[in-house]
């Protein structure tokens, strides 16, 4: 059981070489198969963060495998999604920035011995992001090519129209939704450190 969550955590990384993968083949095909093995890889992001409380076995290392697996697993393919032109380059340049910042003052708070925990907006974020990205993949799969908001493609009066159109918009609306909330929980993170930062501050001006 010790190695259990550090396995699930190491398996994200391996899945996002698989999905990066299937979803650059650019294939109804290999979209369907890129879907379910991400909705596999999502999961684990549950079970290893709850095995690890479970049974009290979290570790440095496993920390570092969670925080950074989740990192590579939904950035990667959401670089492999600009490639295809299924998403703009500027909301993945939100996510990973927002990704830097909140790594930045993670470290910054860990120096100082103190612990910035994951706010509400972060893990809405996260959930409503991994919802997105498996809607696109799914609608992707499933023969869409007629609604989409990247680019805008609003064919209503298409007799080509099927359910992968339908869940390809939705997704990609899910997907502007991420954005705003990857925006508020960037501003949540830089809130909550806010005091370090003022700490900081407040200790230059004494010394001088």
């Amino acid at each position: 059981m010790y190695n259990v969550p550090n396995l699930l955590s190491f398996s994200r990384i391996v899945a996002t070489v698989l999905v990066f993968a299937l979803v650059i083949v650019n294939q109804p095909w290999a979209f369907l198969v890129a879907a379910v093995v991400f909705l596999l890889a999502s999961l684990t992001d549950f079970f290893d963060g709850y095995l690890a409380r479970r049974y009290h076995i979290v570790s440095q290392v496993g920390i570092f495998l969670d925080l950074t697996a989740d990192k590579v697993f939904v950035c990667a393919i959401l670089v492999a999604f600009v490639q295809l032109g299924l998403v703009p380059a500027w909301i993945v340049v939100i996510i990973i920035v927002r990704e830097f910042i909140v790594t930045g003052l993670r470290s910054m708070a860990a120096a100082k011995g103190t612990v910035i925990p994951a706010g509400k907006w972060g893990k809405q974020k996260t959930f409503i992001t991994l919802i997105a990205m498996e809607g696109i993949l799914l609608g992707k799969g499933l023969g869409a090519g007629h609604l989409s908001l990247f680019p805008v493609m609003l064919n209503f009066n298409s007799s080509m129209l099927n359910v992968g159109d339908y869940l390809l918009l939705l997704a990609d609306a899910l997907m502007v939704l991420a954005v705003i909330w990857t925006i508020l929980s960037g501003v949540e993170y830089v809130r909550e450190a806010m005091p370090l930062l003022q700490e900081k501050q407040d200790t230059a001006v004494s010394k001088v």
